[in-house]
């Protein structure tokens, strides 16, 4: 339970650390990040702020959401996101998330939707061995025996076969945080995180658990 950021992956590149070591990091675009609702306990059973970000024209919004933000006096944004907290009351609608949330954190989790690959065999998706190659063979890239035949007659409940593949929610935990850049609202984080170009994710502390 803990306030994070919201912000756009646009893409990976490298820096060097001070003995001229190479870091891969991939770069996130933070945008202004406002509170738009406060949810209590005694209100709506749960604490949690919800946050708006990306700004956005009323014709590609629906008219709850314009309500919602002309209700309390705020610009219309695209994206609308919780954030479960422990002390809702530091917060009030309008205030901005600053990118010094993440300023005490060394490691991170990363949320995003993974790039879809579509449907896909079980070579690819469930990194399967392949079958002899030789000309002869007629089972390069099969799956093989998908259970046994009398009995159970039927295929098993879980069984690791083609099908699609990616477009999931994906969270990669403990990624280190290597920069914040606040004047450019840049976070660079070591690694490759979920989603292609342009997509959001959200990057939250790493839980004390993982660590």
């Amino acid at each position: 339970m803990t306030l994070g950021l919201i912000g756009k992956k646009l893409g990976m590149t490298q820096i060097f650390d001070e003995k001229g070591l190479a870091i891969p990091v991939t770069v996130v675009k933070v945008d202004k990040m406002v509170v738009t609702q406060v949810k209590t306990v005694e209100k709506d059973g749960y604490n949690a702020i919800q946050v708006g970000t990306i700004p956005a024209k009323e014709k590609h919004l629906t008219k709850a959401e314009i309500g919602h933000f002309k209700k309390n006096s705020l610009e219309n944004f695209r994206h609308l996101q919780e954030f479960r907290i422990d002390n809702p009351e530091d917060y009030k609608v309008g205030d901005e998330i600053a990118l010094s949330v993440l300023e005490n954190a060394e490691k991170v989790d990363v949320t995003g939707t993974s790039i879809g690959k579509g449907f896909q065999g079980t070579v690819k998706r469930w990194n399967f061995g392949r079958g002899p190659m030789g000309h002869g063979s007629k089972n390069h890239r099969e799956p093989g025996s998908i259970g046994a035949g009398t009995t159970p007659s039927r295929v098993i409940k879980g069984k690791r076969m083609a099908g699609n593949m990616g477009n999931e929610r994906v969270t990669i935990t403990k990624l280190r945080l290597v920069k914040i850049d606040t004047d450019n609202r840049l976070v660079l984080i070591k690694g490759s995180v979920p989603g292609c170009d342009g997509r959001l994710v959200t990057i939250v502390p790493s839980r004390t658990k993982w660590n």
